[in-house]
């Protein structure tokens, strides 16, 4: 398996040069002595409450990459402290990312506290999605009600069910807005139909759409 190690120290003075290769050797003792194969080791100075930081980036890219699947670190606070090590530990979990540490000798043992809160976050994030699903269906059903009928929607027909669909279709904005939908409820309503689109991008190109309406009849 291949690994990441992470080491991180909170300031930039000279003395904790030290503690970065101090780290560094630990870990790289820690996964030998476990058998991975660390593909990158990423050092870094900066504070743990901070959650912009580019050495973070970089470790998530490589999982997301599919180049790693484990994580070593001293100890949980040198991954992040307060809501930042909650958010990350949470990040981590839901790509099934094993995390080791000199600290245990071994595979992080979350503390009952921060197990229980990511339990929490778990079950909000689950209920977000709810809600998010919840409203698509719910723009869709007031659409279809005030007489739209997604068969006609001609530019997603030759297309397969669930393939993102690159192209906003100005006239099925024009069209649900005109059955009086909020940018919100027609955002939700396509985003039902296969675009990704936001509110944000719904209104500007609406609004486009007018001002070259507008000129047009100007001319």
């Amino acid at each position: 398996m291949n690994g990441i190690i992470y080491c991180r120290v909170s300031t930039d003075k000279k003395a904790q040069e030290t503690s970065l290769s101090r780290q560094k050797e630990e870990l790289y003792q820690l996964a030998n002595r476990y058998g991975f194969n660390i593909v990158k080791c990423i050092e870094e100075q900066a504070s743990g409450y901070e959650i912009e930081r580019e050495g973070i980036f970089e470790m998530l890219e490589t999982f997301e990459a599919g180049k790693a699947n484990c994580l070593f670190i001293q100890d949980e606070t040198r991954l992040g402290r307060g809501n930042t090590k909650i958010a990350l530990f949470h990040q981590l979990a839901k790509r099934k990312i094993p995390i080791y540490t000199v600290l245990h000798n071994g595979e992080l043992e979350l503390s009952e506290s921060d197990s229980m809160v990511l339990q929490i976050v778990g079950i909000v994030e689950e209920y977000q999605r709810k809600i998010h699903n919840a409203k698509i269906k719910r723009g869709m059903k007031k659409a279809i009600a005030n007489g739209y009928n997604p068969s006609n929607n001609l530019s997603n027909r030759n297309k397969a069910a669930g393939r993102e669909k690159i192209e906003v279709p100005i006239e099925e904005i024009v069209h649900l807005r005109n059955k009086e939908l909020t940018f919100g409820e027609i955002a939700n309503t396509l985003n039902g139909l296969g675009y990704q689109v936001s509110k944000a991008t719904v209104h500007r190109r609406y609004q486009e759409y007018k001002l070259i309406d507008s000129n047009t009849w100007n001319r």
